[in-house]
């Protein structure tokens, strides 16, 4: 019993991790990007055609030149995306 409760346990900290892992939008899917609140599908795949046409971000300040990504939506998922290659 007491190897259960520790397996379940490691279980629900490796998914408390990852609820808390920063999405980085130069690398991330559009499902891994729709992990991020107020991005649903369609401002999921307009990050990735933005991104695939001018060659990624160079910071999460960049997003708001996608389409129906404004400062709101910019601020509520700011410290929940990272930018690879960024300076």
């Amino acid at each position: 019993m007491k190897g259960i409760k520790t397996l379940l346990g490691g279980i629900l900290v490796s998914f408390a991790a990852l609820a808390w892992a920063e999405v980085d939008v130069n690398t991330a899917s559009a499902e891994d990007l729709q992990s991020l609140d107020g991005i649903g599908e369609a401002k999921a795949q307009a990050i990735v055609e933005y991104r695939d046409a001018n060659g990624g971000f160079g910071s999460a300040d960049d997003l708001t030149a996608v389409d129906g990504i404004g400062e709101k939506t910019l601020e509520s998922i700011r410290d929940d995306v990272t930018v690879s290659g960024a300076e």
